[in-house]
């Protein structure tokens, strides 16, 4: 490990960590770093080419987390490396001795991601990570779906709204956006399956998606009820734990309130990674125009906020490696 220049370096006297520190120093504790830059080594430039040495790819996969994490733009992540410490030390960059990437470079990068659809790919190598760590998917699932908005202005070049977004209604009030499809394992509260669909899309249309087909429990809310057939079909030992609905002509009985409220403590953790994805890391809003190119975001953020579900177990796990190669 080099050392750093006074540029870095500093002299404060009375310095005290930052809760962004300890969160950067946590995810550089528990990401499996090299699995994950292996996935993308295929797709990257060969540095022995002509031209500019690229960056490293482990540097800037750690600039594309940071994207999630506090929900950047490309130029605003160059703004922010130079002005935060805390995200400099994270990524390695040393002003001292280079400047940050700039916003074209990290354009660039997160580019050839949602090309080669590496997104996807990460949230695989994460789930199997988890797994190897003793966080395996049990048998209930949880599904849900959430509306993530799009602008839905036509003050653009095109003079027109996203065409991959559609506007949906929820309750008495229109939604103009995507949807963030889950399913959401009942034990460990990890995300094992994500689909993206546009917000017209019914949720019970993709619930075939979000089941791994060994579910001996589905819970799920009031839109997919009725769809007893359909998880049968994916899951034959699988027992309906949908919400029951009622409507204007038949109101539920006591007993099926009561049975809601038990099936309402189970279903709420659903809500813990979408708290996560949408509260923590800012994902309440699409960046980017487009179906996929959010996709990719969705699936990367998905990745993200099970190693932050999983943090504590993986903290402890990471801590009693540490102390059993030191005895």
């Amino acid at each position: 490990m080099r050392q750093d220049s006074f540029s870095d370096s500093g002299f404060e006297k009375y310095r005290k960590k930052t809760r962004k520190e300890q969160f950067l120093d946590e995810m550089e504790t528990i990401i499996p770093w090299e699995e994950l830059t292996e996935a993308i080594v295929p797709f990257y430039p060969n540095p022995e080419g002509a031209g500019r040495r690229p960056i490293g790819i482990e540097r800037m996969l750690r600039i594309h987390f940071l994207q999630h994490w506090f929900n950047l733009s490309d130029p605003a992540a160059e703004e922010a490396l130079y002005d935060s410490r805390a995200l400099r030390h994270f990524v390695g960059v040393d002003l001292g001795r280079e400047p940050v990437p700039d916003e074209t470079t990290i354009c660039k990068f997160r580019h050839l991601m949602e090309k080669h659809n590496l997104g996807d790919h990460l949230f695989h190598l994460v789930n199997q990570y988890l797994k190897e760590n003793g966080l395996k998917v049990s048998r209930g699932t949880i599904v849900d779906a959430s509306i993530i908005n799009a602008p839905s202005s036509t003050k653009n070049k095109k003079k027109e709204r996203d065409p991959d977004m559609h506007q949906t209604r929820k309750g008495n009030q229109w939604y103009f956006g995507m949807k963030a499809h889950i399913g959401v394992d009942s034990r460990t509260k990890l995300i094992h399956s994500v689909v993206a669909t546009p917000a017209n899309v019914h949720d019970s249309q993709v619930l075939p998606d979000l089941l791994h087909g060994e579910e001996t429990r589905v819970w799920g809310d009031s839109a997919y009820t009725g769809q007893k057939e359909a998880i049968t079909d994916c899951a034959p030992r699988a027992k309906d734990f949908t919400q029951a609905k009622g409507s204007r002509h038949r109101t539920l009985t006591d007993d099926e309130r009561s049975r809601n409220r038990n099936k309402s403590r189970v279903r709420a953790k659903v809500e813990h990674q979408f708290g996560i994805i949408k509260r923590q890391f800012g994902f309440s809003k699409v960046r980017y125009r487009g179906l996929d190119k959010n996709a990719h975001r969705l699936f990367v953020a998905c990745a993200l906020s099970n190693l932050v579900m999983a943090k504590k177990t993986l903290l402890r796990r990471s801590q009693l490696g540490l102390q059993a190669s030191c005895a």
